[in-house]
């Protein structure tokens, strides 16, 4: 396990990842594009089966905000597809090209594209869930806890959501103490408004937060701290604590060579699962399929 564990932080491991999963049952199509430029293009991952009642998942990966693509996870794209799960992985902006909450923007405009068309790939747009690992945990997790950011493309976390996955998270990491984090989270003033335990009311999406307790780049407290919160709204949190795992493999354990470490990707595709099958009977309203007005998708910010 422990070759495993440094392997997996190279991109050739991931390489490796990748070439090793099935790919009979699914359908990928690469580099569609959701806003302009070098980073505006996802990828889908479909069960072949998709018959337009498939539950969408928008995998944003991580990378510390400063790197990472989305060719890097397609073993995550294909473990979920082959778990009858549309998914869409977006490549999205990072630091230096830009700073917070570019990211953000970026990531909120690839939901709306996964909304108008999820029923492409024969996913429903009534059941879209967001996960993300690390940084991409954090994006995940601030989309559907701060509602600023889905509703400027016409969308509301709590109406067109039915829940967030975040594995391996920073959701309150303040102060700060990496001299590139200042940088990106921009002056102290302004940092509370980038932590997405300070968001958490009760009210928002069902969240699953994954952590393991061998994970030495994020403290395992964040996901206690944001799930005590979200619980002390009344809202609802599935928490798992994995064991014998570290930051890595919490996500790379989702590829088929890794799965015997943890059931990360079962847990996962259960909760996903359980609260898709609340929008097939019918309590999602149709204003997700709904495109937004065209002030709504804005051109990108590009600047910090």
């Amino acid at each position: 396990m422990a070759l495993a564990a440094v392997a997996l932080a190279g991109c050739s491991t991931t390489t490796a990842l990748n070439a090793l999963q099935p790919h009979g049952t699914l359908r990928a199509v690469r580099n569609l594009r959701y806003q302009p430029g070098d980073r505006g293009t996802l990828d889908v991952y479909a069960p072949r089966s998709a018959d337009g009642n498939a539950p969408v998942v928008l995998f944003i990966y991580g990378g510390a905000w400063d790197s990472g693509r989305k060719a890097q996870y397609a073993f995550v794209g294909d473990a979920l597809a082959s778990a009858g799960i549309v998914t869409v992985i977006p490549d999205y902006r990072v630091y230096p090209e830009v700073r917070w909450p570019t990211f953000l923007q970026d990531n909120a405009r690839a939901v709306r594209w996964a909304v108008n068309h999820a029923a492409d790939y024969g996913g429903d747009p009534c059941d879209v869930f967001l996960m993300g690992h690390s940084a991409g945990a954090y994006d995940a997790l601030m989309l559907a806890l701060d509602p600023l950011w889905l509703h400027a493309v016409g969308l509301d976390p709590a109406r067109d959501l039915q829940g967030a996955i975040g594995l391996a998270g920073p959701y309150d990491f303040l102060p700060l103490t990496s001299s590139k984090l200042k940088i990106i989270f921009g002056p102290p003033k302004g940092r509370a408004a980038t932590q997405p335990i300070n968001y958490a009311t009760g009210q928002n999406p069902p969240l699953f937060l994954a952590t393991d307790t061998a994970d030495r780049q994020v403290d395992p407290g964040n996901t206690a701290r944001l799930a005590a919160r979200v619980r002390a709204g009344g809202g609802t949190v599935v928490v798992r604590t994995y064991r014998h795992l570290n930051h890595a493999l919490l996500i790379g354990a989702f590829a088929v060579p890794l799965r015997w470490l943890a059931p990360v990707r079962r847990d996962v595709v259960q909760f996903i699962q359980a609260h898709a099958s609340i929008a097939r009977q019918g309590t999602c309203t149709a204003q997700a399929r709904i495109r937004p007005p065209a002030r709504a998708l804005a051109p990108p910010v590009s600047g910090p």
